[in-house]
């Protein structure tokens, strides 16, 4: 009997498995990706997202490509509808910087991966460091931004931040987690940030991005949950990428 399967896709739609039925020891409640959470079912409609197409006796190599637009009611999928607002962002004159700065660090992990993966072998960067996370945002900031200010000094040259746009009134935070910097050292070190730059002149927002390829901090979301709010006049956003190890 031939017949599709259902597709477990995240919010920001990143295909999580593609045989829901068949192999559901591959399902995950989020994202270990971005962290969103995923669905198998058209919010509009409840039918199964198409996922692989099982045929008798025969092996599938690789998965199928995530659907935009559910087949039984033709309405968008969240991921598609979100595309679009991203794609409107970019030409507006008043982006939604948050929109964008998610969506860029939303796929970081997704473009580390991939840079590993070059032809007949070739040097590629392998993000080993909290140096080379800094050099790829800061080549993903690009994307959208011109004016980004690498390493602007505070407080008399003893304070150092990774990413000014200063026109946007936003720093950007880059920590990449390591043996001597989890969950414990990752908290302490954004609480520090919070306040120093609660009374920066060029700082509105301060995003915070924690880039944890290992999996050394165990509960991301609470740290999100207790550090993500408006200290007076400060926004702090703080995401950490991958989750759900």
């Amino acid at each position: 009997m031939v017949q599709f399967d259902a597709y477990l896709v995240c919010e920001n739609g990143h295909g999580v498995n593609a045989s829901f039925y068949r192999r559901s020891e591959f399902n995950r409640n989020f994202c270990s990706y971005c962290g969103a959470k995923t669905l198998k079912s058209c919010p509009s409609c409840n039918a199964d997202i198409r996922g692989e197409y099982h045929v008798p006796n025969v092996y599938i190599v690789g998965d199928s490509m995530v659907p935009d637009i559910c087949d039984n009611c033709g309405t968008d999928f969240p991921w598609r509808s979100k595309k679009k607002k991203i794609a409107e962002q970019t030409t507006k004159a008043d982006k939604n910087d948050e929109l964008l700065l998610d969506s860029l660090i939303d796929r970081f992990h997704l473009v580390a991966k991939q840079l590993r993966e070059r032809h007949d072998d070739r040097d590629t960067l392998d993000i080993a460091d909290e140096y080379d996370t800094q050099d790829m945002l800061h080549a993903l900031l690009k994307v959208y931004y011109d004016d980004i200010e690498w390493n602007p000094s505070y407080a008399g040259g003893s304070s150092r931040s990774d990413f000014l746009l200063k026109e946007q009134k936003i720093i950007i935070e880059v920590k990449k987690t390591r043996s001597g910097l989890k969950s414990k050292q990752v908290g302490e070190q954004l609480i520090i940030d919070i306040a120093r730059y609660k009374t920066h002149p060029d700082c509105k927002t301060l995003y915070c991005f924690v880039y944890d390829p290992e999996g050394y901090i165990s509960n991301p979301r609470g740290i999100e949950n207790d550090l993500n709010k408006t200290d007076g006049d400060l926004k702090v956003k703080v995401k950490i990428i991958p989750k759900g190890h």
